[in-house]
């Protein structure tokens, strides 16, 4: 089974400009047929596109609306207007038993993690400035069932102990929605690089029982089941004729192969 994640970056490019490829990321993304690809970053008005979207950030004006005033120039209008979310492709082979989604950074949750972390004003604010939220996924491929979540935590390079917190809780919250023994799958945008985050470290150790993170801030994390090694796409594979680069960042994958 491929387990594809990938932050579409709403569509832009490497640098910015007036048009947007969302269409021909997707296209892209789901052309070889993984079976799972994890997107995040997602247009609100654009989750539709994918088997499951859940939004994040709201648009202000609502996603039809943020879709017009993005159009002009996309690399100037994102998410402020358009909103944003995390969305969940799947294969026609597979069925999903169930979806839930949580936010990563609710008001109680920031406000306690603030007084257990010491957190300054700087970095309460910057918590507070965008919703994240954590997809999960129980799937049949007929034979096996199994789960997959799909997150996308905050980036504040003050102190990745925020993203740490918010992945820790997406972690307990995949946990409680795989079943006792089923494999689990934790993909997406971590904004978390391995050595310098607790919470990827100990997902890695004895207590979790995760498989390696991948070298850079986007994972694939499999639990109960065998996993290849994390592949990165060069930057060639999601270059454009034109030179084009489409997102910031490079889609990572892996091979998951289930009991």
């Amino acid at each position: 089974m491929l387990v594809r994640s990938w932050n579409l970056f709403h569509g832009n490019t490497v640098p910015p400009q007036r048009r947007a490829y969302l269409d021909e990321m997707i296209a892209l993304a789901t052309g070889d047929d993984p079976d799972v690809l994890c997107a995040q970053e997602v247009p609100a008005w654009a989750l539709g596109l994918f088997t499951v979207g859940d939004v994040a950030a709201r648009p202000p004006l609502g996603a039809t609306v943020g879709r017009l005033l993005t159009a002009p120039n996309h690399g100037v209008i994102r998410s402020a207007v358009s909103g944003q979310g995390n969305a969940v492709w799947i294969s026609p082979r597979l069925r999903v038993l169930e979806h839930h989604a949580l936010p990563l950074n609710p008001v109680r949750f920031r406000r306690r993690e603030a007084k257990t972390l010491g957190l300054g004003r700087a970095e309460r604010l910057a918590w507070a400035r965008e919703r994240r939220i954590v997809q999960a996924l129980r799937l049949s491929d007929g034979k096996t069932t199994f789960a997959v979540a799909n997150t996308h935590c905050t980036s504040y390079q003050g102190d990745v102990r925020l993203g740490d917190a918010e992945l820790l809780r997406a972690a307990w919250f995949a946990d409680s929605v795989a079943r006792p023994d089923e494999p689990l799958v934790l993909a997406g945008d971590f904004n978390l690089r391995a050595g310098s985050s607790r919470t990827l470290d100990a997902l890695h150790g004895p207590e979790w029982h995760f498989s390696a993170p991948g070298p850079g801030i986007d994972h694939v994390l499999v639990r109960g089941a065998a996993a290849g090694e994390l592949r990165v796409w060069p930057d060639e594979r999601r270059r454009r004729a034109d030179g084009t680069l489409l997102s910031d960042h490079a889609p990572v994958e892996l091979e998951v192969e289930l009991r």
